[in-house]
């Protein structure tokens, strides 16, 4: 019998804070790019070390497909980290592979869009985007609206983990298009209560920053 993506989502979880692929302080806040400060530091690229991780996930993106009744003719990663995860897929799956580019070459064939064997090619054709983290959906949607402006058909990314943050799901919305996470940051705080990893006061600092993560550094500075 086959795993469905929940309980293949919990053994990821599992793995990802064993590697330390998924990293929680809710007491020592990171500080992310954008300055906020946030519980949590996610790093997929780390599982790419771990064949029977990388193997799992693959897993996992092949039940998300047949539990939502997917149909794609192509797979494309997004750029950078996408790219490795999306081209095990397609191996598994015997589908041809792309991979956007953030920005057009400006040599040889300039293309913004590497692997396909003519600019023509994508017309038309269905396309599932593989992304490694959904954060705010920003970089994600870049890589769609290029494929799109190929001619692909791209309406669905799925990803290995997701922070749940409405803004991504907003962008997702208002593109016509909608992503599906393997691994959502409600099972992960499962997880991490089945394994004892914090006491109760901060599993629920991490469940007040997914209600509220762009004010809670904010707020725990405050407190803190």
């Amino acid at each position: 019998m086959k795993e469905n993506s929940k309980d293949i989502a919990r053994k990821i979880a599992a793995a990802a804070l064993k590697i330390k692929a998924v990293k929680l302080q809710p007491d020592n806040p990171f500080t992310w790019a954008s300055g906020y400060k946030m519980p949590i530091y996610n790093d997929n690229r780390l599982f790419l070390f771990y064949p029977e991780y990388r193997s799992l996930i693959c897993e996992g993106f092949i039940a998300l497909i047949r539990e939502n009744g997917i149909v794609c003719d192509i797979i494309a990663g997004t750029p950078t980290a996408g790219i490795p995860h999306g081209a095990l897929l397609a191996e598994r799956l015997g589908k041809p592979f792309i991979y956007p580019r953030k920005s057009q070459k400006d040599h040889g064939m300039q293309n913004r869009i590497e692997g396909i064997p003519d600019p023509s090619y994508l017309h038309g054709k269905k396309v599932l985007m593989i992304e490694d983290l959904i954060s705010t959906g920003g970089s994600s949607l870049e890589a769609l609206q290029t494929l799109r402006g190929a001619g692909a058909d791209v309406d669905t990314c799925l990803s290995i983990f997701s922070y749940g943050f409405q803004k991504a799901r907003d962008c997702f919305h208002q593109a016509g298009a909608e992503y599906v996470s393997l691994l959502t940051f409600d099972i992960l705080l499962e997880v991490v209560e089945g394994l004892a990893y914090f006491n109760k006061a901060q599993v629920e600092l991490l469940r007040a920053w997914q209600q509220s993560p762009f004010e809670w550094g904010e707020r725990f500075c405050k407190e803190g």
